[in-house]
């Protein structure tokens, strides 16, 4: 089967779906590779390294046409600016495979299942030990984390590790992780290794050992938290009471730090708001407030998204999408993990993925026409999918 590997066109998108080095093992298992001119220079990755790997080059209308699998990081919805531009060139029978933000906008999946294509949404991965080599989530999150302690500290006056001179001893950043998922847990690992005093708050109390064990202290709130993630490990939504308890709870854990980042995103709903106003005027002058929600409104009341601000002396960083800041081990990244899904779909030759396999059943958006997953049917409200063969 050809793979295609299109230019990505959100604006500044430095990202490539593949990168040179995968290639060769999925030549290997059978499939062959068409790819953009200037696919992943942005990345790092000249078109001569995939040219030298096997790939063939061409443009992007060729891309389309060649291609029976279409592979991009960002999808129609996920590419929310240029993404719509690609729909009249898909074809009914292709596989189009990345992120699509399937609970974003209705309109835009509809537009998506017209195509006829087989859209194949990776946010939609389930989370289950088979899959962890192909959650590009976990991947992106691992990828931003870590960049947002960087960004942190080049925005912060203050060095982040404690240093002791002849001049005397300076004492180390306070961090505060807000959110201790895959992107929490890379943002602390990574404050860890500069030097700076961690803590951390989750309202899952079964995330406390793995924030200790990298070296994190775990700030415990008295909260009711026994339905704070769903059947599928992400975080569910409260409702309002809770998070005007948890924000009273947080200020004084907020006030006292010198960097706050917050990771806290409910799949489908607008980001909560767990540092306000009256926390951010409570910080000293200079500290940072790095928001990995602010493409879903901000965890912080005064994130702008997209944009570095300062607020009363604090500055606020709202930038979207981090892992794209990092492109050559993110691309990386994504790389091998559309390599372990794309060599399960179709191992053995087979042209068409088992749809009875959870991971298939669970990451197939689009399918003949419709929408064909039913966790999307039923977030929209729309009746169920008649089934298909």
């Amino acid at each position: 089967m050809i793979i295609g590997v299109p230019k990505e066109a959100y604006p500044g998108e430095s990202r490539v779906a593949w990168v040179p080095s995968v290639l060769p093992a999925m030549i290997k298992a059978g499939f062959e590779f068409v790819v953009e001119a200037g696919a992943g220079a942005a990345a790092g990755y000249p078109d001569e390294a995939f040219a030298a790997k096997g790939a063939r080059l061409a443009n992007r209308e060729e891309v389309f046409q060649q291609a029976e699998i279409v592979t991009q990081v960002l999808c129609p919805g996920a590419n929310d600016r240029t993404g719509g531009e690609d729909l009249k060139r898909i074809r009914r029978g292709q596989y189009w495979v990345g992120f699509f933000r399937p609970l974003g906008e209705l309109a835009t999946v509809q537009a998506v299942a017209a195509t006829g294509a087989t859209a194949l949404a990776l946010e939609l991965m389930p989370r289950i030990t088979r899959a962890q080599s192909m959650d590009v989530l976990s991947s992106m999150a691992t990828v931003a984390g870590y960049k947002a302690v960087l960004l942190a500290a080049n925005q912060s006056p203050r060095l982040l590790p404690m240093f002791t001179t002849a001049a005397g001893t300076v004492t180390p950043a306070r961090i505060l992780v807000i959110g201790a998922g895959v992107a929490g847990l890379q943002a602390i690992a990574t404050a860890k290794r500069l030097g700076a005093a961690i803590s951390a708050y989750d309202l899952r109390p079964a995330v406390k050992e793995q924030v200790q064990s990298l070296g994190a202290r775990f700030v415990e709130l008295p909260l009711e938290t026994r339905n704070a993630e769903d059947a599928r490990g992400y975080a569910r939504q409260q409702d309002e009471a809770f998070y005007q308890k948890q924000r009273e709870l947080l200020h004084q854990a907020v006030a006292e730090s010198d960097v706050v980042i917050t990771t806290a995103v409910v799949p489908g709903q607008k980001a909560p708001v767990l540092v306000t106003r009256a926390m951010v005027e409570a910080m000293a002058p200079g500290s940072v407030v790095v928001d990995l929600a602010a493409e879903r409104g901000g965890n912080c009341e005064l994130t702008q998204p997209g944009r570095i601000a300062e607020s009363h002396g604090v500055h606020l960083i709202g930038l979207i999408n981090l892992a794209g800041y990092v492109p050559y081990h993110a691309s990386q990244l994504y790389a091998r993990n559309l390599a372990n899904y794309l060599g399960l779909l179709f191992k053995g030759g087979r042209r068409e993925p088992d749809w009875n396999d959870q991971i298939a059943a669970d990451t197939v958006l689009a399918r003949g026409g419709d929408i064909a997953q039913p966790r999307v049917r039923e977030f929209f409200k729309l009746p169920a999918a008649a089934a298909q063969a």
